[in-house]
């Protein structure tokens, strides 16, 4: 598979002794299905806006300082029940300065600075009612849930998929009148592609 065909990488932390970090899954560190290098090392809070494809985190078990950073860089977070999320580096003298203006824009100014600041650890729920997590599942479906929406996104069209995630990040920052008018840009040219084309046509031929 190559970059141009994927249309989602998945992420996966594990429980491990508490650890913060979160490990790539097999295959995806490596291989013919690698992530793009810079989506692995420290810049990851900003090249994944930029990746064309939809990045799913599935997060089991406890998801600490990096490993939170890591999933909040993520488009979609599907979560265990079981999963815990807190950004405690300055619990040891570290500052959590990578993901600070992702978790901002998130949670919000007073929410962000009370789990930075505290570093306390969130349970699934609440991590979904800030706004951190997209979907909580029980623990034995969350394969099976994530799987399912991996393959819900796959039969996205590669050319829409990556015109609407550059147009919802390119929001940020624009004025309502600079929003409605680059919307107005992405709809015309997302008429002008051949998949578009394709996928009206058959509908007018059904």
């Amino acid at each position: 598979m190559t970059e141009q065909e994927l249309r989602a990488i998945v992420r996966e932390t594990l429980a491990r002794h508490g650890a913060g970090r979160m490990p790539s899954s097999p295959g995806l560190a490596s291989g013919p299905h690698a992530i793009p290098r810079g989506l692995c090392d420290g810049g990851q809070h900003v090249h994944h806006p930029r990746f064309p494809r939809p990045i799913v985190a599935i997060v089991r078990g406890r998801a600490l300082a990096g490993g939170a950073g890591l999933a909040t860089a993520c488009d979609i977070v599907v979560a265990a029940e079981s999963s815990r999320f807190g950004y405690p580096e300055m619990q040891r003298g570290f500052v959590p300065a990578m993901v600070m203006t992702l978790l901002r824009r998130q949670v919000g100014e007073k929410a962000a600075f009370d789990l930075v600041a505290t570093g306390r650890v969130v349970d699934a729920p609440e991590a979904h009612a800030l706004g951190l997590v997209t979907r909580v599942v029980t623990d034995e479906r969350l394969h099976v849930e994530a799987s399912e929406l991996v393959a819900q996104l796959a039969l996205a069209s590669p050319t829409a998929m990556h015109l609407t995630k550059k147009l919802f990040y390119e929001l940020d920052g624009q004025s309502f009148e600079e929003s409605i008018a680059l919307g107005a840009r992405v709809n015309a040219l997302a008429r002008t592609t051949p998949e578009f084309r394709a996928a009206i046509a058959k509908f007018l031929a059904s």
